[in-house]
């Protein structure tokens, strides 16, 4: 065939088929991960831990006031307290950013994705968007539903508080940004070590095992490890009531946000320096 014949055939493929654009790759990331049934099991899993736990920690710890005179009464947060299931569904949303990614490269999917967005930085990018958008809607639901469950169960028993009081609208919703950035944190982790089981056992080391674990230093290194440990310092954006040892709730806020930063620029290197 002649160039003369080919070039009308390639001017309809050049009009036919483009780069996918940004807005492309959100769709078709947002497609992926509702289409999938683990999204909306993981998310109602988050939603009763993260409310129920936090409505029967209510009213344990109500009835604890209510019997106690000492140390509950002395640092008692009811705004922390009504929300402290979200510490336990944290785990939840950070398994579903890391399976947004890990299970791409389980399945071999992740072959024919970065074929259709060759693009790395911008399927990681669409990718931490949608699960960002997703987990900033449900923390929120879950932060703000369980807040008014909380109080509503502490009431009559102990001090309760409300959103117009001072830093408790901040300490709300500063829950969901917390299990926005425990998501983000998910699926960098997910893209830096491409495996599902790996990935979720660093988070439980990371959420829970180690800060415990830290409580068995001595008290110069396990004063520094609770103020500037990420998950410990990000929770301080959740809090009224500041406890020793603790950095202001924006400033530990910036910490969680600087240690998700690095661990998403790993992600994106590991994503441009290794095959799929």
């Amino acid at each position: 065939m002649t160039a003369a014949a080919l070039a009308p055939v390639e001017s309809v493929l050049a009009t036919t088929y483009r780069a996918a654009r940004f807005a492309d790759v959100l769709r078709s990331e947002w497609t992926k991960i509702r289409s999938v049934r683990s999204t909306l099991w993981t998310l109602l899993v988050a939603a009763v831990l993260g409310i129920g736990l936090s409505a029967l920690f209510s009213g344990l710890a109500a009835n604890a006031y209510r019997t106690d005179s000492g140390g509950v009464r002395t640092n008692w947060d009811p705004t922390s307290i009504s929300t402290s299931g979200l510490g336990i569904a944290q785990l939840a949303l950070a398994v579903l950013g890391v399976l947004v990614i890990s299970s791409e490269y389980s399945t071999g999917a992740i072959r024919t994705s970065l074929t259709a967005v060759p693009l790395r930085g911008r399927f990681l990018a669409a990718k931490a968007t949608v699960i960002a958008a997703i987990a900033f809607v449900m923390g929120q639901v879950m932060a703000f539903t369980a807040f008014f469950v909380g109080q509503a169960l502490i009431s009559g028993d102990a001090p309760t508080a409300g959103l117009g009081d001072p830093h408790v609208l901040r300490a709300v919703f500063g829950g969901g940004l917390y299990l926005t950035l425990i998501a983000l944190f998910g699926i960098g982790l997910g893209a830096v070590l491409r495996s599902a089981a790996g990935a979720i056992t660093i988070l439980v080391a990371m959420l829970y095992v180690l800060p415990g674990l830290a409580q068995a230093l001595p008290s110069s290194i396990k004063d520094v490890v609770d103020k500037f440990w990420p998950t410990n310092a990000g929770q301080q954006i959740t809090t009224v009531v500041r406890g020793d040892h603790t950095l202001p709730a924006w400033a530990g806020f910036a910490v969680m946000c600087t240690f998700v930063a690095i661990v998403l620029a790993a992600a994106h290197i590991r994503l441009h320096r290794r095959d799929a």
